[in-house]
């Protein structure tokens, strides 16, 4: 059992006592320190000061830095800088955030597939390399990748191992890898480069526990070496038994064909990052929030997200539902209807979202609302972390909540129009932007960009001209936000979306504001993007 016993001090700061503090759009602030030890030390400092500051929603730290997103409604950036300042002044002093007394325990069989080949490596025999890795004492330094991988260093571990050349394109839950000086553990399937040493069978990641992640950052980690596993690891739960007391559990909705993808989709769930969750939600959350109103849901009631139309399904009873969205065709048994208008769905009868003709995402609000269950208080699917309901299947069905007491809206027309094929989209300042020559920045504003087939929920790859960088070599992971700007070393970016990793190694040259990304949600390929500059959010 895990007891909530006050663990160690963290370590020290360094004597540098370096400290920058970055934009990351206009949402979150990056404070950069000289190294890991300066990052455990402002994390337990603003553990402390952010509890007692509302507005500020999210701590994610990672090897250098430590991502503070806010809530601008209820904050400022410089009221948040100063939250950060005064904790570092204070870093030193600080005790660590509460962790396990004793060391959390992961019960290891030392039967990785890489495990000779990285020995050898290192000169040593497989069996001294797995003495090595379980005698170490290991902290969780940072989390991310992955809901529940968490980035464990040691004193004790002197080692630097190079990821694979070439990832894996499956490694299975319970692997335990190293890479560089970091050790860890896959919480589910996903692909990845680290090299496996072993496998452990601990319940990395339950979103139905009251602590989600097993590992949290400043947790003290001890590896026990048993036997092969007869049991693998735990995956990570995809749904979650939480419906609202109360909701209708017969299914109201099947679905004859989903298209390209179709999603259950709310407003999200944020605030979740420190532990590797995403925000996920709807990529145009207005539309969604339009679609609810109409048929009189609240705003942030659970729909449908349809990618690129396609969308076939039947009703079971008399439902009442709105589109809105990206426009194409819209029919129901097969008599054309419009979107945008609160109508009836007879019981029986065939809904059809036709291929959109403008924009990428359609939204199908049903009244009531669509259950599902709910993962960390949101019913959305994260399509890059496998959380919530998976996409739905052809021959699936959909249950439906209680209408509202109040009738349908009278007013059963918003005003719309159609996503256009051209966008102008404010950016932010990102954190990298002196990682890139100044011809770099004239061509992100200068330039017409255009969305590649590279794009989906976790984000879109544009193409334009390269974005040419002023600082060579690899940038330590970092905390991500929706709409971060990553620069690869080929030089044209990715957006990134609500599905997004929330750690990653590719440098920020800006963030898309938080009011453009709705229609960045409506960019489908070929759509062409003009940036500008964003007004002052200071």
């Amino acid at each position: 059992m895990v007891s909530a016993a006050r663990g160690e001090r963290s370590p020290m700061v360094s004597a540098s006592r370096t400290l920058r503090i970055l934009p990351m759009g206009e949402r979150a602030l990056l404070a950069e320190v000289a190294g890991l030890a300066d990052v455990l030390a402002l994390h337990a400092a603003l553990s402390i000061s952010a509890s007692a500051f509302p507005g500020i929603v999210d701590l994610v730290p990672a090897a250098r830095t430590m991502l503070v997103p806010f809530d601008p409604a209820r904050t400022s950036a410089a009221a948040v800088r100063d939250v950060i300042e005064r904790a570092w002044s204070q870093a030193t002093d600080a005790a660590a955030p509460p962790s396990p007394a004793d060391p959390i325990t992961l019960d290891i069989a030392y039967d990785g597939p890489d495990l000779a080949e990285v020995a050898e490596m290192l000169g040593l025999g497989p069996g001294e390399l797995a003495e090595r890795h379980e005698r170490a004492p290991w902290t969780v330094a940072f989390t991310g990748f992955a809901p529940g991988f968490g980035y464990l260093t040691s004193p004790a571990w002197t080692f630097d191992v190079p990821r694979l050349h070439v990832p894996r394109t499956r490694v299975p839950a319970g692997a335990v890898g190293i890479a560089g000086a970091f050790s860890g553990a896959y919480p589910r399937e996903t692909p990845g480069g680290w090299r496996l040493i072993g496998t452990t069978t601990a319940a990395l990641f339950d979103p139905a526990a009251a602590r989600p992640a097993l590992l949290r950052p400043g947790d003290r980690v001890r590896f026990r070496s048993i036997g092969r596993p007869s049991v693998r690891a735990t995956p990570t739960a995809s749904v979650v038994p939480a419906r609202t007391a109360g909701e209708a559990e017969s299914p109201a909705i099947r679905v004859v064909e989903p298209g390209l993808l179709a999603t259950v989709q709310d407003l999200g769930r944020p605030g979740h990052a420190s532990i590797g969750v995403a925000r996920s939600g709807a990529l145009d959350r207005e539309s969604l929030r339009i679609a609810n109103r109409l048929v009189g849901n609240a705003e942030g009631r659970a729909g449908i997200e349809v990618a690129l139309g396609g969308f076939r399904a039947v009703a079971a009873r008399d439902l009442w539902i709105a589109v809105s969205g990206g426009s194409g065709p819209l029919t129901i048994d097969g008599r054309p209807v419009g979107t945008h208008v609160a109508r009836p769905w007879p019981a029986r009868s065939e809904l059809r979202i036709g291929w959109l003709e403008h924009g990428a995402r359609a939204y199908l609000a049903v009244r009531g609302g669509i259950v599902a269950d709910e993962v960390l208080g949101s019913r959305s699917t994260d399509t890059l972390a496998g959380l919530g309901p998976g996409p739905l299947r052809a021959g699936g069905s959909l249950p439906v909540g209680r209408a509202p007491r109040d009738p349908v809206p009278p007013l059963d027309i918003a005003p719309w129009g159609a996503p256009p094929d051209h966008l102008e989209l404010e950016l932010a300042p990102g954190p990298r932007a002196d990682w890139f020559e100044p011809s770099a920045l004239r061509a992100l504003f200068e330039s017409v960009w255009t969305v590649s087939r590279d794009a989906d929920r976790v984000g879109a790859r544009l193409d334009g001209p390269e974005l040419v960088r002023a600082v060579p070599g690899e940038l330590p992971s970092e905390g991500m936000v929706p709409g971060a700007l990553q620069v690869p070393p080929g030089g044209r970016p990715t957006v990134l979306l609500a599905d997004g990793p929330v750690t990653g190694g590719y440098p920020v040259i800006a963030v898309v504001t938080d009011a453009s990304l709705d229609a960045l949600g409506q960019a489908r390929p070929g759509t062409r993007i003009r940036f500008r500059h964003a007004r002052s959010h200071a």
